[in-house]
């Protein structure tokens, strides 16, 4: 992990700043102490970075348990109570872990977790359009339609026009200049510019902004529309922050019936952040799932027992990683130190910084998420990629993140129904090595996204020097989810010296370069093979 601090340091800072606001946000969307948030993400980073086996997954804070957490804390008697069922919660995720219920992240389709990070790309950037002008009557890290302010996610965006702030707009448009500037021309010119990330130059010029303006009565930023850090007074003041869980409250069913939510809700965004993170990651690694949950269970436990907010995987942080350049899962682990070692030593300065400029950089991450040319992309493979697309991500914005995926993934089923034959799906191997390592594998007649999880298993185990026979002869139809994951295969391959013959009805090819191309996608029908 180390080799790649070059990478992993500034993509560590990077993901610092993203993540700062939303522990903070989402502490204060869930009813919780703000210092909750903080030690959630402190422990997604170093104790769940540390033990995961994603390479640029981040953990933290998720908006997705807000609702949850804000009404268990007033039905169960109090934020101790609730620190109960956290601790709970975590071991019951390790008892998933131990089950290898982990397996349930492969069988969502590949078109519904590309709806699922476009739809958050989406309400990233409306849920950061108010903050960028200084409206901040939602706090940092909601992703649901409907506000707990009362407003929802369009009538927020209208209300701007009524309370823009020309400080922090000023501010903001400033330090959007710099990370359009930064990516686009000055990553180019030089090695400075690519270890020296632009979200830290934004955020210096807004510290130096808001410290320059502050007697301007045109520019001045009030400390509403600035990060707040809780600031303790003492070494004392500071322990004073951290909240234990009254066990004595154990034998409340309503505890357990919590616990088992948090984990349940925990888990499912975990493994589809998991499966995103992997198809985002441009190494395309395949995370182990069921270590994740180990990862995410003994996280919670850790946090449960400190006064922290549950955790799961989140992909707003994970695609900031991603797009930072991250090579390891150090990326991670250093921006889980930096906010322990920030809010200790700097919590005034993190103070300094405004609010619009951290929506900067989230309004490029949501546009990395979800650029116009997916839509198209999307619509060309046809309906039965399409659809389960477009319903996710129009269940997302419009509802929440849990609601758009289940959404998805009901029509995402319905379409596998109607296009399915009776015919069972399965993957044949053969082993004909005599100690050379020549395995075939041969795919049932008809094979779906069901199979993912199998396919993508036995793959991913072959040995490195492999000579891999690949027989479609038999095959009428292959889901795009398949042809997707040879073709990461294929590059993967490559680094492991495994030979690829691919034999099918149109003939044998040794080492395709592109199965898509290869198997020649009909946009509006189903793949063909004979």
């Amino acid at each position: 992990m180390f080799k790649n601090l070059k990478s992993d340091l500034p993509a560590s800072i990077v993901v610092f700043f993203v993540a700062l606001p939303l522990c903070l946000g989402i502490a204060l969307a869930s009813g919780a102490p703000l210092f909750s948030g903080l030690i959630a993400g402190i422990i997604g980073g170093i104790i769940v970075g540390g033990l995961s086996g994603s390479r640029v997954g981040v953990s933290g804070p998720a908006a997705g348990l807000a609702a949850i957490v804000l009404t268990a804390i007033g039905s169960l008697g109090g934020y101790e109570n609730f620190l109960v069922a956290v601790v709970l919660g975590g071991v019951i995720q390790l008892v998933f872990g131990f089950l290898k219920a982990g397996i349930i992240g492969y069988y969502f389709p590949s078109s519904v977790i590309k709806g699922m990070l476009t739809g958050i790309g989406i309400i990233i950037i409306l849920k950061q359009i108010p903050h960028f002008f200084g409206y901040d009557a939602e706090p940092e890290g909601a992703d649901s339609f409907i506000e707990a302010s009362g407003e929802n996610t369009f009538s927020a965006i209208f209300n701007i026009f009524d309370n823009i702030a020309v400080g922090p707009t000023v501010v903001g448009l400033i330090s959007l200049g710099i990370l359009l500037l930064w990516s686009n021309v000055l990553v180019k010119k030089g090695k400075f510019f690519e270890v020296i990330q632009g979200p830290l130059v934004a955020v210096a010029v807004g510290i130096i902004f808001y410290v320059v303006t502050q007697t301007n009565d045109a520019l001045a930023i009030s400390p509403a529309h600035l990060v707040s850090v809780p600031v303790p007074d003492s070494f004392d003041s500071f322990l004073g922050q951290f909240s234990f869980p009254n066990f004595s409250a154990i034998t409340n069913p309503a505890i357990w019936v919590t616990a088992f939510t948090i984990a349940l809700v925990a888990s499912l965004e975990t493994l589809l952040c998991v499966e995103a993170t992997d198809k985002l990651d441009p190494e395309k690694s395949v995370t182990p799932t069921n270590r994740e949950l180990l990862a995410q269970g003994t996280g919670n436990i850790i946090s449960g027992l400190i006064g922290g907010l549950p955790i799961t995987q989140v992909i707003v942080r994970s695609s900031a990683n991603i797009q930072s350049n991250a090579k390891t899962k150090m990326s991670a682990i250093l921006h889980g130190f930096l906010l322990l070692i920030s809010v200790i030593l700097i919590p005034t300065l993190l103070n300094k910084i405004p609010l619009s400029v951290l929506a900067a950089i989230l309004l490029i991450v949501g546009y990395k998420l979800a650029k116009p040319a997916l839509f198209a992309k999307m619509y060309k493979l046809g309906w039965k990629q399409s659809i389960p697309f477009f319903v996710t991500v129009a269940g997302i914005v419009f509802t929440d993140l849990l609601v758009g995926i289940g959404l998805g993934l009901a029509v995402g089923i319905v379409v596998i129904l109607l296009k399915s034959y009776q015919n069972s799906h399965f993957l044949h191997i053969e082993d004909n090595s005599n100690g050379k390592h020549k395995i075939k594998m041969s795919l049932a007649e008809e094979v779906t996204f069901f199979n993912k999880g199998a396919i993508l298993k036995e793959l991913d185990s072959l040995p490195r020097d492999t000579y891999l026979e690949f027989d479609v002869t038999k095959t009428r139809y292959l889901d795009y989810d398949i042809i997707e994951i040879l073709e990461d295969f294929a590059f993967k391959a490559k680094e492991r010296n495994i030979d690829i013959k691919l034999i099918s009805k149109r003939g044998i090819v040794e080492n395709p370069d592109s199965f898509i191309e290869f198997f020649k996608l009909r946009p509006k029908s189903k793949i063909s093979l004979s």
